[in-house]
């Protein structure tokens, strides 16, 4: 009897140790690419993640497309929107763990100095927001840019964050940055 009960606050000791992870996803113009991989985050992350996104130059506006798919896949869009990074750089924002550029031109980008010592990584995605395509290209774009974020996601909550050397992980969120789901 005192063996299950130690084994339960052990388990509960270990649930309650673990991090909460701020994670922010960075695109130029904060409406579709970040937006996606913010809500994914905070979807697949089961709470163990707070996830963000933000822009360099945001657009003011989330990307119907974006917002469209997101509704499809039952989430709730209604508190996404389109924002500057520079609210991330401020006394009172998160301390933030880790930053993930996810367009090209956000990488090359000189980012603003974050609370705490986050850990980057670049995981570009082609922009899906593609005004010459038709709406059902764009479309097919949008879901594969989520088909990407969703893999690469995926293999980042799959890491061992709590207890990892930070140059392996360094390495390992690289190597995410240029994985790709299988084509079925």
């Amino acid at each position: 009897m005192i063996n299950h009960i130690l084994f339960k606050f052990t388990n509960l000791k270990i649930i309650m140790s673990q991090k909460t992870f701020n994670v922010l996803f960075i695109c130029t113009g904060n409406s579709a690419r970040s937006i996606i991989a913010e809500a994914l985050l905070q979807r697949l992350g089961s709470g163990r993640f707070m996830a963000f996104s933000a822009g360099s130059i945001p657009r003011g506006k989330v990307n119907p497309f974006a917002i469209e798919l997101l509704n499809a896949n039952n989430f709730k869009t209604n508190a996404f929107r389109s924002k500057s990074w520079d609210e991330f750089a401020g006394a009172d924002a998160p301390i933030l763990d880790f930053v993930f550029t996810v367009c090209g031109r956000a990488a090359n980008e000189t980012c603003p100095i974050w609370n705490g010592q986050a850990m980057s990584a670049h995981w570009g995605v082609d922009d899906p927001d593609q005004s010459n395509l038709s709406d059902d290209e764009q479309r097919r774009l949008f879901q594969k840019a989520y088909q990407t974020l969703e893999h690469r996601i995926k293999m980042f909550i799959q890491l061992p964050l709590d207890n990892i050397d930070k140059s392996v992980l360094q390495k390992e969120l690289e190597k995410i940055g240029n994985a790709a789901p299988k084509q079925s």
